[in-house]
């Protein structure tokens, strides 16, 4: 009989779960004495006592540090408050889309996943801890909100500190509780309820056919030393035939091997690297939890995530899932280009806007109004789940490659020519004072609200732009009426170029302040220009109009996102050049700039 133990604690005021959970430091959890635990009971308490003896809870997470011992805490914790049923993948992994798929297949109350997604890992890197409610979708802000008021107060939690669950061995463990029915422990491989799911959306004999046929393509997977390893080896490599050297850092490590987990071209240097070599058709990347994605094309041919998502719903009927459920509608969130806009228009689909944070799109997708969507930040999925999903991403423009025959540069190329093109960039300033970064919000706000503000015209170079909008961006969601507001502040030009402010709750320490710029054009001859040059006077102004330089004692991003995918038109001394311009920035400036050229 194992026992129930209830520890005396005290409260702590700063575990409000962001858009993606709790995510701290790894010496926060581990320094902080009964911090993890506090968090853990929150979540639990939740979870209405009446319901708990009939609950199934899934758990997993990405492999990073402190993720085991955070999912031994869950374990007792669980069983001393009553939960009936964990299913746990095997040694705790579990990518976010397949926690999602799995609560869904198996009528869990929720789950909770360890991850801090894209960020680093290891001793000194960081950790989160998030619950998925039954949809499988991130917890509302109503539920948050109670996990939130609960943990400022909480005084006690419950533990079985005596059982200890083997991580490793794939089956079902039993224990008998003192005052509940026997409280269950299902340990099952991380990747088949996941794998099963995709085999009914797409056609893997044609997706086989194009990785290991005839005239197969050639492709390069790079995991990351995330969480996404085990998954592309079992279904890219063992199922569909891609040769098991197409696929690479395919360990979860609990420090990702050294490196950030996060697919972007800077820190997925050595996958653009190799596919500039040519010997690649397609490449992707995936961060630490499996959520988001990076697609390459030959010769290191980038597409951007606004795009990757205008150009899945273009071409949407590749899917047999879609031929078979038709499309509901597309949503982006906020700051993401208006690359879907486009699509959506010329297609007559329903196009929705929402605030950054995927619960927006799964209340959509319940709802039955959504299909389709994404965000900027490296995010598609569908409503086959309730979270972005970055291997559904890649088999998604495979399944596009195996019906058109065509290279990723030649259907992006007819995508602009089709659609327009969408300039696009994004300024990131990490860990910035708090009080300094509400401050030059607050101001910006102030001056934007001023009557005077809007029809104002800013200069910069030969490029002048007069103000159409000026708002914070507020959202009244279409299922349940709930109005999420200060979701960002947008300035909105005439000529449809925008320039968009949002505070980050993504991060583990400060604040987040996040710049995106985006710049429209459908004239066939301008489509390919220097998306830098297009892009520099919209910079400047925003830049200039915020002071946000001045304000935060910063002389530049800690990172920058520029789309400068013409690869196509440059010759291979260009691209050298653009290449060494890059390494220049990153030596002599001190920070992350993302260019692919």
């Amino acid at each position: 009989m194992v026992k129930i133990t209830t520890v005396k604690t005290k409260p702590y005021t700063d575990q409000k779960p962001g858009t993606s959970g709790l995510r701290k430091r790894v010496t926060v959890f581990q320094q902080n004495q009964h911090y993890a635990e506090n968090f853990i009971q929150s979540i639990i308490s939740v979870i209405e006592p009446a319901e708990r003896q009939a609950a199934t809870l899934v758990v997993g997470g990405d492999g990073r540090f402190f993720m085991k011992d955070a999912i031994q805490l869950i374990v007792q914790i669980s069983a001393a408050n009553g939960i009936n049923h964990l299913v746990i993948g095997h040694n705790g992994i579990m990518s976010t889309p397949a926690v999602s798929c799995v609560i869904r297949k198996r009528k869990a109350v929720g789950g909770i996943i360890l991850t801090a997604s894209h960020n680093p890992g290891g001793p000194n890197g960081d950790f989160g801890i998030k619950y998925n409610i039954s949809s499988g979708g991130p917890a509302p802000e109503g539920i948050t909100n109670k996990i939130f008021e609960i943990s400022k107060s909480l005084q006690e939690y419950h533990i079985c500190p005596d059982l200890k669950v083997d991580l490793s061995k794939i089956g079902k463990q039993t224990f008998e509780v003192d005052t509940f029915k026997p409280f269950t422990v299902e340990i099952v491989d991380s990747v088949d309820d996941y794998a099963e799911m995709l085999r009914g959306i797409f056609d893997f004999a044609a997706l086989k056919e194009l990785l290991s046929g005839a005239n197969h393509i050639n492709v390069r997977l790079d995991a990351m030393h995330g969480v996404v390893g085990p998954y592309v080896k079992k279904i890219v490599c063992e199922e569909l035939g891609s040769p098991a050297n197409s696929a690479v850092n395919c360990v979860p490590q609990e420090d990702f091997g050294g490196h950030h987990p996060d697919p972007n071209l800077t820190y997925a240097a050595d996958l653009v690297k190799t596919m500039k070599g040519g010997e690649y058709d397609f490449g992707a990347a995936f961060d630490g939890d499996g959520d988001r994605n990076m697609v390459l094309g030959k010769h290191g041919f980038f597409v951007n995530p606004s795009d990757s998502v205008a150009v899945i719903a273009a071409n949407i009927k590749s899917i047999p899932y879609f031929q078979k459920t038709g499309v509901k509608g597309l949503a982006r969130s906020m700051p993401t280009s208006g690359a879907l806009d486009n699509v959506a228009k010329t297609l007559q689909m329903d196009l929705y806007e929402t605030p950054t944070g995927w619960k927006f799109f799964g209340n959509l997708m319940d709802a039955g109004k959504l299909s389709l969507c994404g965000e900027e930040s490296f995010g598609t999925g569908s409503d086959h789940i309730r979270e972005k999903d970055g291997l559904w991403a890649v088999l998604a423009w495979l399944s596009i490659l195996a019906t058109r025959k065509q290279s990723v540069e030649e259907i992006m190329k007819d995508h602009w020519q089709k659609f327009g093109r969408n300039f696009f960039t994004r300024y990131d300033y990490e860990e910035v004072d708090s009080d300094a970064a509400n401050k030059m919000m607050k101001d910006l706000e102030a001056a934007m609200f001023d009557p005077s503000f809007k029809g104002k015209k800013f200069s910069s170079g030969d490029k002048t732009y007069e103000v159409a909008i000026a708002d914070n961006f507020a959202y009244t969601d279409p299922v349940d009426g709930s109005v999420s507001k200060n979701q960002g502040l947008r300035i909105i030009f005439s000529d449809g170029s925008r320039v968009i402010f949002r505070l980050s709750g993504t991060g583990s320490a400060g604040a987040t302040i996040r710049l995106y710029i985006d710049s429209y054009e459908k004239d066939a001859q301008k489509i390919y220009q220097d998306p830098q040059a297009i892009l520099a006077p919209l910079v400047d102004i925003a830049l200039k109009l915020s002071q946000l330089h001045e304000r935060t004692g910063r002389t530049g991003p800690t990172s920058c996102f520029f789309v400068l995918f013409c690869f196509f038109f440059l010759n291979v001394c260009l691209i050298n050049s653009c290449h060494s311009f890059v390494c220049h920035i990153l030596t002599n400036m001190e920070r992350h700039c993302t260019f692919s050229s």
